[in-house]
């Protein structure tokens, strides 16, 4: 383990609990948002949304995934919600006063103040309208919202001493935000949903570049790219325009809170412009109760609304009137905003009956419709006949209108957050099974990051890594601290560091430094890290130093050595005695200084070093080490046996291969 010095501390990077990401909700599904969070000993949930495709048990997350015991307040640190729609925060009220949550709960400040309508909002059409089974109560609403904590931009909030949060603006819908969370050096970014790219009534997504262990971002739009806003719009105006102008009545079912006032800005201008007295109608006091809420929260506007904001509200809306249920069979044309967005329920599946039949309307849908509500199917194709439900089936015959204009971000604003916050590990969530698998691809394939895209109720493991101060041991210190100094030559061909000449390459002195760059991080009686020098390990353990070592035996021919008996010994450096049968040491000391030229080769007498390398003359007539009892050409041969450390393994076998090349040459 590499230790970084800085004074007399070390500061290393070394593993710790892995982070666990429990999918509950949005897991390869659009709605339903609820992921939670484990890092460190705390234990996040992000949003907490329903399903609005469902009206049975499926609606909510499974919330005994976290609790079997149902003790939510022990199970959970804290909840963060990123926004007000219902797929974020619908299940809300009903996980804090029927499951009975009761620890704190983050959101912006606009959020906090919009959820309660757009619950109550959704209370009312589910029970009062529909006569469904109630979830949660006004009174659940409004006690659920008393344990919320609201926060402002990029304000830190520390909810203990181990993890702080920290709110990014993240476009979408007014007060949307993105949430960076830290425990320790633990650290991830859950997006919720957003918008990387400005519209007329809000701005862009901004976050800082973060180090982060994980990224969980929205993957709605994951393979679709955008063309000009520009156009979408003249596109959506021409429809809307052509279609009042014959008469007929436009329907455009939107949420409350966003795509209205997007929608409503771009045609406010349009009806300025072109001086038309055509009325635009709001469904519900909802959104002409959101309009207010925008104009007094401002600031969390786009820059040009800001701008303008002195001299002209952008929501102060001429041409936008309310709607009464009696004018859905009036005649003449008109253009109605309705609720909710997907026509899953509620007013807006209430005007599709009447108005979808005949050919002079048009539906114009603004932007991502669920799987299995009726926006999704009259997106699926050209539809003539709608399944309403098991009994009864509509004749559409209006015209269909497909626009982009959702808030979420497209696959470019995905890829691009990716690549700037480059976390190590992202994982997708808010999307279709299908787009989310090329996604993740792409972010694997071009940016080199893992990625996930977990089913609901799955867990996703990550490593992450913290920050652990550790002392370090005076000898290691010192073995850190101070040169260490080893001369060897370079002489191998294949050195760049060597030099030509006469033919020959020619070794330069190389210089190494030795100095103790690694130490062994150990843990003393106190529970303190400490990193020490290698050798003072075994000191502190009580145990002697073991040296594990090779050997191998092996017989060289004599006669390809009668070849150097020739050559002038005595004109070496060394003075090498040629009696007895040791003269055979001398000649591979020649061999072994013409094929190592410049290397590290000493001569003992008796054997041959070069570095942990040794040979000598086996004079065994059964060694244990022999592999062969001679050449198999029956050459008179003379054996050798050769011991080395591990450290010097590739140069063992390197001069061995030398040695028993002179072995079959000529016999």
């Amino acid at each position: 383990m590499k230790a970084r010095q800085r004074g007399s501390q070390k500061e290393r990077k070394f593993p710790s609990m892995a982070i666990e990401c429990l999918v509950l909700g949005a897991g390869q599904q659009v709605g339903k948002s609820c992921v939670v969070v484990s890092m460190n000993g705390k234990r996040i949930m992000f949003d907490c949304g329903m399903d609005m495709a469902y009206h049975d048990h499926r609606r909510h997350p499974d919330f005994s995934r976290i609790s079997e015991s149902g003790d939510f307040d022990k199970a959970l640190t804290c909840i963060v919600i990123t926004h007000f729609h219902l797929d974020h925060i619908g299940a809300l009220p009903y996980f804090t006063e029927v499951c009975g949550y009761r620890g704190p709960i983050y959101m912006t400040y606009p959020t906090k103040a919009l959820a309660p309508s757009m619950l109550e909002d959704y209370r009312k059409v589910m029970v009062e309208r529909r006569g469904e089974e109630e979830q949660f109560t006004s009174e659940h609403i409004v006690e659920c919202m008393k344990k919320v904590i609201a926060v402002d931009v990029k304000q830190t909030v520390q909810v203990d001493k181990d993890l702080m949060i920290r709110a990014y603006y993240a476009g979408h819908v007014l007060g949307a935000a993105m949430f960076y969370t830290k425990v320790g050096d633990s650290a991830i970014v859950y997006t919720g949903d957003y918008n990387m790219t400005p519209d007329r009534h809000l701005g862009a997504a901004q976050i800082d570049r973060l180090q982060l262990d994980l990224l969980i971002t929205e993957s709605t739009y994951a393979t679709t790219i955008r063309d000009s806003k520009y156009s979408r719009e003249a596109e959506f105006l021409k429809a809307v325009h052509k279609c009042v102008l014959g008469g007929g009545k436009v329907l455009i079912p939107t949420f409350a809170l966003g795509r209205a006032q997007e929608l409503c800005i771009l045609l406010e201008d349009y009806w300025e412009r072109m001086n038309l007295k055509i009325p635009i109608y709001f469904s519900s006091g909802l959104t002409m109760q959101a309009n207010m809420y925008y104009k007094m929260l401002i600031s969390w506007t786009s820059q040009k609304v800001k701008e303008t904001y002195s001299t002209r509200n952008a929501f102060d809306f001429k041409h936008v009137l309310n709607f009464d249920r009696s004018m859905i069979s009036a005649p003449g044309p008109c253009v109605l905003f309705a609720t909710p967005g997907w026509i899953s329920g509620g007013f807006s599946l209430e005007v599709f009956k009447q108005w979808a039949p005949s050919e002079m309307n048009l539906i114009t849908l603004p932007g991502y419709c669920a799987a299995g509500t009726i926006g999704h199917k009259l997106m699926s194709g050209k539809r003539t006949k709608i399944d309403l439900d098991k009994d009864t089936q509509l004749d559409v015959r209006c015209q269909i209108h497909q626009l982009s204009f959702s808030p979420h971000t497209d696959a470019k604003g995905i890829m691009d957050l990716v690549k700037f916050l480059s976390p190590k590990h992202v994982i997708l969530v808010h999307g279709e099974k299908p787009k989310m698998a090329t996604l993740k691809g792409r972010i694997y394939s071009e940016l080199g990051i893992r990625c996930d895209d977990p089913a609901n109720n799955e867990t996703v493991c990550i490593p992450s890594t913290h920050h652990v101060e550790v002392g370090a041991s005076n000898t290691f210190i010192r073995s850190s601290l101070n040169p260490n100094f080893n001369f060897s030559k370079i002489s191998s061909e294949d050195e760049s560091d060597s030099r030509l000449k006469d033919g020959k390459f020619m070794p330069w002195l190389q210089v190494k430094d030795e100095r103790a760059a690694e130490g062994i991080l150990v843990e003393e009686k106190s529970k303190r890290a400490k990193i020490v020098h290698q050798d003072e390990l075994l000191l502190m353990l009580g145990e002697k130093k073991h040296d594990i070592r090779f050997a191998y035996c092996f017989p060289i021919n004599t006669d390809n050595l009668e070849d150097t008996k020739s050559t002038d010994v005595s004109s070496s450096s060394n003075a090498l005695s040629m009696s007895g049968r040791c003269s055979w040491l001398p000649m591979l000391y020649i061999k072994l200084s013409d094929e190592l030229s410049g290397g590290n080769i000493q001569y003992f007498g008796e054997q041959i070093q070069v570095e942990s390398f040794s040979v000598s003359l086996c004079l065994k007539d059964r060694c244990p080490y022999r592999i062969v009892d001679s050449p198999p050409n029956k050459c008179e041969a003379v054996f050798f046996c050769c011991t080395w450390s591990i450290a010097d393994e590739k140069l063992a076998w390197k001069i061995i291969s030398i040695l028993e090349n002179l072995d079959y040459g000529t016999c």
